[in-house]
């Protein structure tokens, strides 16, 4: 089986294990879903959706936020760890697209990656999620996960794995696989101890096939 045909199977087998893939962050606006994806950094992504209430209560646009100090969105997302580095970046990326971007957040790779505090990984996320552009987001999950089951060989660098994963994945089909990877990550093919056996993939995964024999 060539990476391709598996990274096809892998694609169909996890559409029926997860019909729904969607973001596991809320939010309601392209500006909120860049605030959370860098709020989500060594923080899960269950008490970013929880502090950030609070946040875009007292900040609801991207001309509050961008008014406010470093300090007083610190105050606030503080429960999300590196308070002062992420707040130092949310701040930038707001007053830049106020300044820079009209108020919007823009769709393409190339100016999402200008914005203070956002990768690859957070642009990847919003063009896929926001704007319905073919996408790949590398988390953790998603390196992991393609290391087991065998679509890329011992490739822990998430841009050599995105490109890796674009030569063999249709691209209307990268922003919901990343989204599945997330799920299968959390429910079975876990980080210390995935459950092989009750796995949908262990048949043609390369970690899987191993343990089962």
């Amino acid at each position: 089986m060539t990476k391709k045909q598996r990274a096809l199977e892998v694609i169909q087998r996890l559409k029926d294990e997860y019909p729904l893939a969607e973001c596991t962050l809320d939010y309601d606006h392209a500006w909120q879903l860049l605030v959370e994806v860098r709020l989500a950094a060594q923080c899960t992504d269950a008490r970013v959706n929880v502090v950030v209430q609070d946040l875009f209560a007292k900040y609801p646009s991207i001309e509050a936020l961008a008014a406010a100090t470093p300090e007083a969105i610190e105050e606030i997302v503080r429960p999300c760890g590196l308070g002062r580095s992420k707040a130092r970046d949310i701040s930038a990326c707001m007053r830049m697209l106020r300044d820079e971007f009209g108020g919007k957040v823009p769709d393409t790779m190339e100016a999402l990656l200008r914005l203070p505090g956002v990768g690859r990984k957070s642009a990847n996320l919003v063009l896929g999620d926001v704007f319905g552009k073919p996408a790949i987001v590398t988390d953790t999950h998603c390196i992991r996960l393609c290391n087991r089951i065998g679509l890329v060989d011992n490739e822990k660098d998430p841009k050599k794995v995105e490109m890796a994963l674009w030569k063999i994945i249709p691209p209307e089909e990268g922003s919901d696989l990343c989204h599945r990877f997330v799920m299968h990550g959390r429910a079975v093919c876990d980080a210390r101890k995935p459950n092989c056996a009750a796995c949908c993939l262990k048949d043609i995964c390369r970690t899987g096939a191993k343990a089962d024999g």
